[in-house]
């Protein structure tokens, strides 16, 4: 993947992804919204950052679950490939009140860097 081309020394620079260990710490909590509970559960470097995050919608196998799932697994390669926890933050949807009007942007709200 291009992320831009280096102008001192004149060649395409390439994103890496930084995965996270096999085994590393994680909090799992779980919170409400839209009338569905959501599990939450992020995964940690060692080092503290933030690696990953996994949502699952107590609707097993329903579209909330699908794209609740879907969405984690983008922001956590985002995240792997150094892309700002505040800037995907940012990124989100959100209500007049400033709140995350999404469920992944609810779950990204939550995680305390």
């Amino acid at each position: 993947m291009d992320i831009c081309d280096s102008p001192e020394s004149g060649k395409t620079v390439f994103a890496t992804r930084n995965r996270p260990a096999n085994r590393r710490p994680a909090i799992s909590s779980s919170f409400e919204s839209g009338g569905a509970r959501i599990d939450m559960t992020e995964g940690y470097y060692a080092d503290g950052r933030i690696a990953e995050i996994f949502l699952n919608a107590d609707r097993a196998n329903s579209l909330l679950d699908f794209l609740m799932s879907d969405a984690a697994i983008l922001a956590s390669i985002a995240l792997q490939y150094g892309a700002p926890l505040e800037e995907i933050r940012h990124a989100m949807k959100r209500d007049a009140q400033g709140a995350a009007a999404s469920p992944i942007g609810q779950a990204l709200d939550r995680i305390t860097p």
